[in-house]
């Protein structure tokens, strides 16, 4: 299932581009919304929810990131549906990954589910970049041979990829899929600074307060789930 919520992500992702491949902006904004999405699965599916404080600081979190991209992008039905649909199936990704990573049943730990994982999403996705992108194996072996860099940063890319969904899943097992959801918001914002320390890329004002509205509401997000588990601790102490 995880697999096939995987492949859905990609195939909306990348319908979204075809149909509007500039607006980066409404790819951002509806992006943002992932935890809203990421809450919203968990409660219908785990039955389990959140202290109302951890959902009201899911507001600066989503809010911030909207704030940054700045002014209204241009708008597609179709291609935001299919933007919308990604959203939904990247928060149900994250969901499902926790409830195999939680079972006590299924007893999987990270590199087992991405070592089932992994497969049967080259599976799914192998026939369509073969109808998609037109003979994208030949055009691959062409490059690799002209430039042996290119094959290096296919395995780097691929090791990166690797190290990335280990990561998710380590995040996802120790916290929650929630938890995952805030801190993806979090790293646009860790993006955005070493982007100007490292390419001194210029930033416009509403950015900036964009991404601090964003980095203090996953502060407050962790203060909330903080005091949350305090909460739960001494109820069971109190029993």
């Amino acid at each position: 299932m995880c697999s096939w919520t995987y492949f859905l992500l990609i195939c909306c992702g990348w319908q979204y581009l075809l149909e509007v491949p500039s607006c980066v902006v409404l790819i951002r904004t509806v992006g943002a919304t992932t935890p809203f999405f990421t809450a919203v699965f968990a409660c219908l599916m785990t039955f389990k929810r959140e202290a109302w404080l951890t959902y009201v600081t899911l507001i600066p979190v989503v809010a911030g990131v909207i704030i940054a991209t700045g002014g209204e992008p241009s708008f597609h039905l179709f291609g935001f549906i299919m933007c919308l649909g990604a959203t939904a199936a990247r928060a149900l990704k994250s969901v499902l990954q926790g409830i195999l990573l939680s079972s006590e049943g299924e007893k999987l730990n990270s590199m087992n589910l991405l070592m089932y994982m992994a497969p049967l999403a080259f599976l799914f996705l192998l026939p369509v970049a073969l109808i998609v992108e037109e003979d994208v194996i030949g055009i691959t072996i062409t490059l690799a041979r002209q430039d042996l860099k290119f094959l290096c940063y296919l395995i780097f890319n691929s090791a990166l990829a690797y190290f990335v969904n280990l990561t998710n899943f380590l995040v996802t097992k120790h916290t929650s899929a929630l938890t995952l959801q805030v801190l993806g918001n979090a790293k646009g914002a860790v993006a955005v600074v070493v982007s100007i320390l490292i390419f001194r890329n210029p930033v416009s004002v509403t950015g900036m307060l964009g991404y601090t509205i964003t980095v203090a509401g996953v502060i407050l997000y962790s203060e909330a789930k903080r005091r949350s588990i305090s909460w739960i601790n001494l109820d069971h102490c109190a029993k």
